[in-house]
């Protein structure tokens, strides 16, 4: 198959994770900048990728880059590319985001319009015809403008891929999926080791370390964008790469994943989601308060997602709130304790300076995401022979 550059896209400090996301899934790297990782890979790549990749937020075939100091450099450009090789002629394409930052150009909807223009104007060249009538698939593009370097992008994931399917409930302020999936793997938590989530709300983070656990491609259960063009990616290979992906399911495993909440409404929902994504048998949901938090395992993880206070409760509240966490992590034997928020007080709360913290963006909020570490397990003995 031809190779293609392919951009990934993922919540502002998470390159690295991605990044070697995508390289253990056999991709060679090609440029990381900030919130994408861009990669050498074929039609193959976008299947995999898609039904695999537990931390990107979509997957897009790069159409073309350049640089734009005026509209009429942004409408040379995008007709300059060859729209001809992905988009039939009674294909549907339009811009359905763009961003700029420390440009020239900074107007999404003009952006969005003179692209479109542009576009309609290589396809007439290219076809031979005055009017298109977008009867066929949809082929939705993005556009990122970056110090008036224009990078322009064809969208084979359609809905993001934090939407596994299986999230049809939601509790208050949820986390997403890939950033919850990110979020463990930033620490060494494995299947065979202690998970405990306190604030676990619709239970993301629980459902997401089990789909770990059990090798369940976050992606298995849900379609793509790209899967309706033939010409790009073909139907067998979207067969090969989910068949590849089901080979890989283990739920013939034992895991100690837990996950507590003082809402009954919201337990309820958490594990309704677990049973939609075939997890539920992972997972122990029961109603705890953070102050009962407690565990008689060593070793273990805190993996959490408490409340900051900027839509649950009152910042007032928190300090006692996080006080209670770091009272109650304490008495654990030899666990470690990952949080992300933006409450700017959580240290001192806990009462311990984290050992590490990263800066990342949920959504548009900037959180910490601080790690406590415990000590390491001893190694294991090994039989002998």
């Amino acid at each position: 198959m031809n190779t293609m550059e392919l951009i990934a896209p993922c919540h502002f400090g998470l390159e690295a994770v991605l990044k070697r996301e995508i390289n253990d899934l056999g991709y060679d790297i090609s440029e990381v900048d900030d919130g994408r990782v861009t990669f050498i890979g074929d039609a193959e790549a976008v299947a995999r990728i898609n039904i695999n990749s537990r931390t990107a937020e979509r997957v897009l075939i790069k159409v073309g880059s350049f640089d734009a100091y005026t509209w009429d450099d942004l409408f040379e450009g995008t007709k300059a590319l060859m729209w001809e090789e992905y988009i039939p002629s009674d294909g549907r394409f339009w811009v359905t985001k763009a961003s700029s930052v420390k440009s020239r150009l900074f107007s999404p909807s003009d952006i969005q319009s003179v692209m479109k223009k542009a576009m309609v104007e290589r396809m007439k060249q290219t076809y031979h015809v005055e009017r298109f009538p977008e009867s066929g698939t949809d082929y939705p593009v993005r556009t990122f403008i970056y110090k008036d370097k224009v990078t322009v992008g064809l969208d084979t994931t359609g809905d993001s891929l934090h939407k596994r399917g299986y999230r049809l409930l939601t509790a208050k302020a949820p986390i997403a999926e890939n950033l919850a999936a990110a979020l463990i793997m930033l620490t060494p938590w494995r299947a065979d080791r202690i998970l405990v989530d306190p604030f676990c709300g619709s239970g993301t983070i629980p459902i997401e370390a089990a789909l770990m656990a059990a090798n369940i491609a976050p992606g298995l259960n849900r379609e793509f964008r790209a899967s309706e063009w033939e010409q790009i990616v073909p139907a067998r290979v979207w067969k090969d790469a989910y068949d590849e992906a089901r080979e890989m399911v283990n739920t013939d495993i034992e895991t100690d994943i837990q996950g507590y909440d003082i809402d009954d409404e919201v337990l309820a929902v958490a594990r309704r989601n677990a049973e939609l994504a075939g997890v539920n048998k992972l997972i122990h949901f029961q109603k705890r308060d953070v102050s009962e938090l407690r565990h008689p395992g060593r070793y273990g993880f805190i993996i959490t997602n408490p409340p900051y206070g900027e839509r649950l409760m009152d910042r007032s509240e928190l300090g006692e709130l996080y006080a209670a966490l770091g009272r109650q992590y304490k008495g654990l034997n030899d666990f470690s304790l990952y949080m992300i928020t933006s409450y700017d007080e959580a240290e001192k709360a806990i009462g311990r300076k984290a050992d590490k913290n990263r800066k990342i963006y949920n959504g548009m909020l900037q959180t910490r995401f601080y790690s406590f570490m415990g000590p390491k397990p001893p190694k294991r003995r090994q039989e002998n022979a």
